[in-house]
């Protein structure tokens, strides 16, 4: 029962990242900027987290002087993967900038390998060998759809990739005592730092708000960055790492599905081929480095 419930949270969590796109669209439709709807996104999301982390009265324990720098610093990737996500959608369909951002998988490997010294183990190779020639199918280059679309775009969905791989990597080394919550709360304060440093010009056009911005960030804040850690606060911990990780490969068809029927985005049949060779490749890569471990503790 409670495998269940773990299972369903944790889809729900992932599946609410699906839709982020739908929101950013719309606010760039309305003519904002990603300034504006980043702003806005960041500070709705700051504050929605707090008012969580407070009325639950989570424990500030652990916090200390050296670690909530290290916290907010960390919090930062999210920030920065909002901004390249996002902008990368502003050049690209909707569809390709989740297929660029989804990069995360094997570049997280790689890190593992460079910062953690865990040299990925065969399968994992294989794995990651079978999401770029997904990447190639999903990414429409067969058909030449691609040609024409800006390089700035691409970029902006590959660095997206990285920095959301490096959110991941780091947010797992960081404070890790620390309540869930109140570490959730500071890295969106870090996050909600970076972005009003970065885009400082932007910040007297979100003033006074307008109900077309408020809408955009609210759903973006809302499916991107408050949801999706609710849910997995809870779920996540009645399921296993390996499993939780399949889950959360949910996001990629729901965020393309949601583009092809809400946003009326063209997704070929060779687009659908190319994700579902990136969810097997995923699939073959935890089930596969599970089946590792198991061994390796069976042989002693």
């Amino acid at each position: 029962m409670q495998l269940n419930k773990g299972i369903l949270f944790v889809l729900l969590g992932a599946g609410c990242f699906g839709f982020t796109p739908i929101f950013a669209k719309l606010g760039f439709s309305h003519g904002y900027s990603l300034g504006q709807i980043n702003i806005v996104q960041m500070m709705i999301s700051s504050f929605i987290l707090w008012s969580f982390t407070l009325i639950k009265r989570s424990s500030f324990k652990g916090l200390n002087k050296k670690n909530i720098p290290h916290i907010m610093i960390t919090g930062c990737f999210v920030g920065l993967t909002s901004i390249f996500y996002y902008g990368s959608m502003q050049y690209l369909p909707a569809s390709l900038a989740i297929i660029l951002m989804f990069q995360f998988v094997w570049i997280g490997i790689i890190l593992e390998w460079i910062f953690s010294k865990i040299k990925p183990a065969p399968i994992t190779v294989v794995s990651i060998i079978f999401i770029l020639i997904g990447v190639f199918f999903a990414s429409n280059i067969v058909n030449g759809d691609i040609q024409g679309l800006p390089l700035k775009g691409f970029l902006f969905g590959i660095l997206s990739a990285f920095t959301y791989a490096g959110f991941i990597f780091f947010s797992g080394k960081v404070a890790v005592n620390v309540d869930p919550w109140t570490r959730t709360s500071l890295m969106s304060t870090g996050s909600t730092i970076l972005v009003l440093v970065l885009f400082l010009r932007d910040i007297p056009s979100v003033v006074p708000l307008e109900t077309n911005l408020i809408t955009a960030s609210i759903g973006v804040s809302l499916f991107g960055a408050v949801l999706p850690p609710l849910f997995f606060a809870v779920g996540a911990p009645l399921v296993s790492g390996g499993i939780a990780n399949i889950l959360t490969s949910i996001e990629l068809p729901i965020a393309i599905l949601s583009a092809s029927l809400i946003l009326s985005e063209a997704v070929t049949p060779l687009q659908w081929l190319g994700t579902a060779i990136i969810l097997a490749a995923i699939v073959l890569n935890e089930l596969g480095s599970s089946l590792f471990r198991v061994r390796k503790h069976i042989n002693g």
